[in-house]
């Protein structure tokens, strides 16, 4: 049963992360159960914040699932089942509607994961995103790209990051790469290229209403990084930025018709090079990756993980109150290394706020209240990581642990 005066709180993980947002419900009273893959047994999961864990396969399907799930509900009333990665949205969703539980349900988890659906629900809606096509039928296949100029960009439907991304540089290239995709074919998505600077806006929503956003703007983009290698990087927009009104308007627009009512979001657009017009790329409900939320917390005090276990906690029963905000300017670099524990005590500036402590990864995370300032420094980082630690592997075509 929950435990007295809180709430039992099912969290799913089918990768390692999470945690703050695990402490922060034990923190505030609340029961956790943590339902994540049985390789992750021995994973670095905040332990004293976590009454009970249960492990899976990770290709347990989705009938199992559910009879499981609801075997742990026979003795224990289950308030609320929260993903923590993109891969769980849908999976919490699907048990939140089976077994009647507050929160997003499928239709609407859909469009925070399901590419086509975001894009097809955009383009109803007015939001301009890149041409696309539902790589189904082959005569609507041909009839885009004899209408479409390439490159075109394929995406698994269902995926994060860049992750099964294939860029397609011609007709030649197209038809043999849709043919290795056999019976797969229908989860994915063709789309025309845009070239242009990539952003995220990353949101705490209440009631429908964005009452927190962060704008900030990738140095090369995710997905050339992932295809080509390079030195990934984010920063904090400049205040007054001429970027900051589009960016916010669209942020806003795409999470009202998306169907957002509570909960933290990553929302991704490009700017084309060509014309300067904005284009919807993805949302999600979930916390930004690559230590983004180490960058908001750096810039601006607040910690997205520990916000959204208050607003899963508040729920549709209780109220919630957004902390005070700093205004400074964060940025991160971060790169695959190839040392495994890159040494990067060279590094001295008093700008830097976080070391990533990753494996096989080099990482600086600064803080500053100087936009050139900022500007400066991860400039000269990238430059230097780019020499000293950066390795590279492509991005793999499925997820892995």
């Amino acid at each position: 049963m929950s435990s007295a005066g809180g709430l039992t709180i099912l969290c799913i993980a089918t990768y390692e992360k999470g945690q703050e947002f695990l402490r922060e419900c034990a923190r505030q009273g609340h029961r956790v159960l943590l339902l994540t893959a049985d390789t992750l047994r021995d994973a670095d999961w905040p332990r004293e914040a976590i009454s009970e864990c249960y492990y899976i396969s990770r290709d347990i399907g989705r009938d199992d699932l559910v009879k499981g799930v609801s075997h742990v509900a026979r003795t224990r009333h289950i308030d609320r089942i929260v993903p923590l990665d993109d891969f769980d949205v849908e999976t919490a969703a699907y048990l939140r509607e089976h077994l009647r539980i507050p929160g997003m349900g499928e239709t609407t988890a859909r469009y925070f994961r399901d590419k086509l659906a975001m894009r097809v629900k955009a383009h109803n809606a007015g939001i301009l995103v890149p041409s696309f096509i539902h790589v189904l039928n082959d005569e609507r296949i041909a009839q885009f790209v004899g209408e479409t100029p390439g490159p075109w960009v394929l995406k698994p439907r269902s995926s994060a990051a860049a992750i099964g991304i294939k860029r397609i540089n011609g007709i030649s290239d197209l038809w043999p790469t849709l043919e290795t995709l056999g019976d797969r074919r229908s989860f994915f998505l063709l789309e025309q290229f845009v070239p242009g600077d990539v952003y995220h806006v990353d949101s705490i929503v209440w009631d429908r209403t964005v009452r927190f956003q962060a704008a900030h703007r990738y140095g090369k983009p995710p997905m050339a990084i992932a295809h080509d290698g390079g030195v990934f990087s984010t920063r904090t927009l400049p205040h007054g930025a001429d970027e900051e009104q589009p960016l916010s308007a669209l942020n806003a627009d795409v999470l009202a018709t998306f169907g957002m009512v509570r909960g933290v979001t990553h929302t991704e657009f490009i700017r084309a090079h060509e014309d300067g017009r904005w284009y919807f790329l993805e949302t999600s409900a979930r916390v930004g990756g690559a230590f983004i939320v180490d960058v908001i917390e750096a810039a601006s005090g607040l910690n997205l993980w520990r916000e959204w276990a208050h607003i899963e906690i508040a729920g549709e029963e209780r109220s919630y109150d957004l902390p005070s905000v700093r205004s400074d300017y964060a940025g991160i670099v971060l790169t695959l290394a190839r040392e495994p524990e890159p040494d990067m005590s060279s590094y001295s500036d008093p700008e830097i706020v976080q070391r990533i402590q990753k494996h096989h990864h080099a990482g600086l995370i600064v803080r500053t209240d100087d936009s050139a300032r900022l500007d400066d420094l991860l400039a000269r980082y990238a430059d230097r990581f780019l020499h000293e630690f950066m390795a590279w592997h492509p991005a793999p075509d499925t997820p892995t642990a």
